[in-house]
């Protein structure tokens, strides 16, 4: 694997861990932006590793990954729209206000839940052998 492929995936497990502390002291928002983020992070190493590059906006890692995913048998389909879901959750914690600026635990921690899924996955499928 790639060092800065390894990194990306090191930066998504710390946000993760960050992640479950935040929910320990009922920071919902925070948490589902963590989720997000440590998705973001696992999905530029799988494009780092697999072409070599880093893409400059969400939008661009969120298009580079679902093209790169749909090669790739071993993300099921619920791990390849991960990343625009979650994005909603970093949306509603950056730029709402009032009663729809707030996400319930029970969605911030099944995010976090599947945050975990999605980097898990991705390091599996980087690790040199590919299994």
């Amino acid at each position: 694997m790639k060092v800065e492929s390894e990194r990306y995936l090191a930066k998504a497990r710390l946000t993760l861990d960050h992640a479950r502390v935040m929910l320990t002291v009922n920071l919902t928002e925070d948490a589902g932006r963590a989720a997000y983020l440590a998705g973001y992070q696992a999905a530029e190493a799988f494009i780092f590793e697999r072409k070599g590059i880093v893409t400059k906006t969400h939008k661009g890692a969120h298009t580079e990954f679902a093209r790169l995913a749909r090669e790739e048998p071993r993300i099921d389909e619920e791990l390849r729209r991960f990343l625009p879901r979650a994005y909603d959750l970093k949306a509603i914690c950056d730029y709402e206000l009032g009663p729809d600026a707030v996400i319930p635990h029970e969605k911030a921690a099944a995010a976090v839940l599947e945050s975990t899924r999605f980097v898990e996955c991705i390091a599996m499928l980087l690790l040199p052998s590919g299994v």
